[in-house]
């Protein structure tokens, strides 16, 4: 964004990337290393795991996305990596190593807000609208719409009742033509989950439960 350098839409970016997928309009903010995230804020991706991130997300400063390369074997007596020092080690703990089990992609939903200094472990996944405190560590699952926190994250508070979570996710504001996001972007920025659900059923864009 030419006005404020420091912020960059991620997925010019990371086109082109086999482990890493980024919706539009998906920000990420730093004044010295926006533009480095694929290989800053992304690491040990060494595997054939993914990252998926959303539509709409904010991700401020020193995001952090652990991938799956960085687990060591824990199934005997030492975890130390033997295997990518090479030579004889390499040779009689290859197959240890390629047939690790991992927790998958970790995935990221739709307008999820990263706080600052926040770090991602593997394989987790993070729901629509959830918002991740400064400095948290996410070790586990998060459910669309719920605050989380701390070391390792747990849950703060969830944003809206059960019933209001329903009707945003079957509502699915980030998915409409962006010229209806734009048409009702106070409301999706300062209404509530009714009025968003109303607008996605007055366009045919609600989804059936």
């Amino acid at each position: 964004m030419p006005e404020h350098p420091r912020v960059v839409l991620l997925r010019p970016l990371v086109e082109g990337s086999p482990t890493i997928e980024v919706g539009d309009y998906t920000y990420y903010d730093d004044p010295e290393h926006a533009t480095e995230f694929a290989t800053r804020n992304v690491l040990y991706g060494y595997g054939r795991e993914k990252l998926v991130i959303g539509r709409f997300c904010a991700l401020a400063t020193d995001t952090r996305f652990i991938m799956a390369g960085a687990n060591h074997l824990t199934t005997g007596v030492s975890t130390f990596p033997f295997t990518i020092f090479g030579g004889q080690w390499a040779e009689s703990t290859l197959d240890l190593m390629t047939t690790m089990r991992t927790r998958g992609d970790t995935v990221v939903g739709n307008d999820v807000w990263f706080g600052y200094d926040t770090t991602v472990m593997p394989g987790v996944r993070i729901g629509d609208g959830a918002i991740i405190a400064t400095g948290a560590v996410v070790t586990s699952d998060v459910p669309p719409y719920t605050v989380v926190g701390g070391n390792p994250a747990r849950p703060v508070k969830q944003r809206y009742s059960d019933d209001g979570v329903d009707l945003l996710l079957r509502a699915a504001w980030w998915d409409w033509p962006i010229d209806l996001v734009t048409a009702n972007v106070r409301t999706i920025m300062s209404g509530t989950p009714e009025q968003v659900a109303d607008i996605a059923r007055a366009h045919g864009l609600f989804r059936a439960g």
